[in-house]
């Protein structure tokens, strides 16, 4: 695969949860029991991949919850409730390490934005041993992940990275949308929150795995 990019690239901002976390398993769980408690329709892996989107709001309407009857909040706060009830036991990604260690020592710079609560994400990396290898981590200031594409504005320019030389690597449309409004460039990882198939659309390089994404940097020449 041959990308045209306009110059190399050094810096990399990781998405979290579906990039670098493989929390997928437990959001499905989550959201299922507060489904089922409604007597709504429940959601299998193929479907819920599907139908994920940001904001959440428009996901959990997607899905049957009708905030006429049950404000948004209510429903966020009991999901992030079960969602951090299973998430000591949720794992990274099988090439996180690996992936991560190579661009670090290859001279990237790497920095991490989310989606999730930043003193939440922070306590999270760090309890799965990678903190080390970010210039610096930025999460959303609640729990109810409206979009995180002004956090990321400003926490980009704090950092004082150069467009032109920074990718995002992600795993829903949302983090090319991300991208786009931060002017860089961006490779959507499909083994996250959404398919495929919905991923392509956003007319970016898509890759399966991590595995195959380092391998994809190396095609093009971006390894030092």
């Amino acid at each position: 695969m041959h990308i045209d990019w306009p110059a190399r690239i050094d810096t990399i901002i990781w998405d979290w949860n579906g990039t670098l976390l493989d929390d997928v398993s437990i959001c499905i769980l989550s959201i299922n029991e507060l489904l089922a408690r409604r007597k709504l329709k429940t959601l299998t892996h193929g479907t819920y991949r599907e139908v994920f989107t940001f904001p959440v709001r428009s996901y959990y309407e997607a899905v049957g919850f009708n905030f006429d009857i049950e404000p948004f909040d209510v429903i966020a706060l009991d999901f992030i409730r079960l969602y951090d009830e299973k998430l000591n036991g949720v794992l990274l990604f099988p090439e996180v390490v690996e992936t991560l260690s190579s661009f670090q020592q290859h001279g990237y710079e790497q920095f991490m934005v989310s989606a999730m609560q930043h003193d939440f994400l922070k306590q999270t990396v760090a309890q799965l041993g990678i903190s080390d290898y970010f210039q610096a981590i930025s999460g959303i200031q609640d729990h109810f992940a409206d979009g995180k594409i002004d956090m990321a504005r400003h926490f980009l320019a704090k950092q004082n990275t150069d467009q032109d030389s920074t990718c995002l690597i992600g795993d829903t449309l949302h983090d090319y949308e991300v991208a786009e409004a931060l002017g860089i460039q961006c490779i959507l990882v499909a083994h996250g929150h959404q398919s495929i198939e919905r991923l392509k659309k956003a007319g970016c390089p898509v890759v399966e795995s991590l595995k195959e994404l380092w391998t994809l940097f190396r095609i093009n020449g971006y390894q030092t």
